[in-house]
């Protein structure tokens, strides 16, 4: 890892174990309903990835079939492909939650059962303001910090037991494996555009904004599972354990502080 890897990684690996920390302690007591109300909210999400950067699965859907005739003239086709998977991904992670809701519902979905929680407005809010300042740091600051490192789902992945936890834990597996090394990638295209000092404090400056705002979506979304003192613990317990260098980055610290 370069310096401007860790740099980058440092700024936001603190609340990306804040998320799984605050899912862990969620899942830990969660009634039915508690359950249902996040996959409304986590749902809504996997409809519109990434909000403020993309534009909702739908409109990207039809531009890239908008786009089908440019392929192997202006758009390469790998991208193309890339583009393709990445959506399709995107809804399979939403066929796998919307069946996790239908059980605990004991009815079909509708779109009326998706929703955009206050938080995750002001999150997506927040992403836009940096996508439409025209700075191309600002932009990969937001693509470094999609999906706050797949700190949730590598948590809910963990769940046993009860037929609800093992459904839910196979559908997490299934997301984690398709989006935990997303922020390297990113991380590859961002460190590209740091042609310095400036360049990597306004980003690390946007990482940290973002990610915090993640976490706010989170305790929002898993209600009661951390209150805001036990957050702001935990942040800084996590900013120690990864300074210190004695801590496998991906596994984390969740249930360690």
């Amino acid at each position: 890892m370069t310096d401007t890897e860790h740099a980058l990684l440092a700024a936001a690996w603190p609340y990306w174990e804040a998320e799984g920390e605050i899912a862990r302690r969620f899942y830990a007591r969660a009634s039915d309903d508690d359950h249902i109300f996040y996959l409304r909210a986590q749902l809504w999400k996997e409809l519109n990835p990434v909000d403020g950067y993309f534009n909702g699965l739908h409109r990207e859907l039809a531009a890239l079939v908008d786009c089908f005739p440019e392929v192997d003239k202006t758009i390469p086709r790998r991208e193309f492909h890339f583009r393709l998977t990445q959506l399709a991904d995107e809804f399979n992670h939403y066929l796998l939650l919307a069946d996790v809701f239908e059980r605990l519902a004991g009815r079909p979905i509708s779109p009326d059962d998706t929703v955009q929680l206050p938080e995750e407005k002001k999150l997506g809010d927040l992403r836009r303001s940096y996508v439409q300042s025209g700075s191309p740091i600002d932009r990969a600051a937001v693509g470094f910090t999609e999906g706050g490192g797949a700190r949730l789902f590598r948590e809910g992945a963990k769940l046993d037991g009860s037929e609800l936890n093992v459904m839910t834990a196979e559908a997490m597996q299934v997301i984690y494996d398709d989006e935990r090394d997303h922020y390297k990638e990113m991380a590859r295209e961002a460190v590209s555009l740091i042609g310095g000092e400036d360049d990597l404090a306004r980003m690390t400056s946007a990482i940290r904004a973002i990610s915090a705002q993640r976490v706010s979506m989170r305790r929002e979304m898993f209600r009661g599972a951390m209150t805001e003192d036990e957050t702001e613990a935990f942040l800084a317990g996590a900013e120690r354990a990864f300074a210190s260098g004695g801590v496998d980055l991906d596994a984390g610290i969740a249930g360690r502080i």
